[in-house]
């Protein structure tokens, strides 16, 4: 049912836990099967330099959590914010289709870390 890269990611996720100080949270939930995810990102330079992730959900939320943190850091904000559930299923060889939604989770959270982000600097730009 998984590929070897979902098992993978499930069993040895990266990049778990909370950065305290993070530039940007991005949380989002399914309702339809309870998965919930928060992504935390730090940002220099329009640069994401940190990444963390808590999921509580299904084997493949997590493992498409671990693979968003691995496509996401290091790359410019644009570039982020390009990662589409395409990429994350892809990245990880796959996903059943009625997992799919589970990189749609993992692609919001990061949109919406980043948007979190922007939101904040703009906001110090006029204080």
């Amino acid at each position: 049912m998984y590929t070897e890269k979902v098992m993978d990611h499930f069993a040895n996720p990266r990049n778990v836990g909370e950065i305290p100080d993070a530039d940007g949270i991005g949380k989002v939930g399914n309702p339809q099967c309870g998965d919930v995810m928060w992504l935390y990102i730090k940002v220099r330079d329009d640069i994401v330099t940190d990444i963390k992730f808590k999921t509580f959900g299904c084997g493949a939320a997590i493992a498409t959590s671990s693979m968003i943190t691995e496509l996401a850091i290091g790359k410019t904000l644009e570039e982020a914010k390009k990662i589409s559930r395409q990429d994350v299923a892809e990245s990880l060889d796959g996903l059943p289709p009625q997992k799919m939604h589970c990189s749609n989770l993992a692609a919001d959270a990061l949109r919406k870390a980043i948007e979190d982000y922007e939101t904040k600097k703009a906001a110090k730009a006029k204080a």
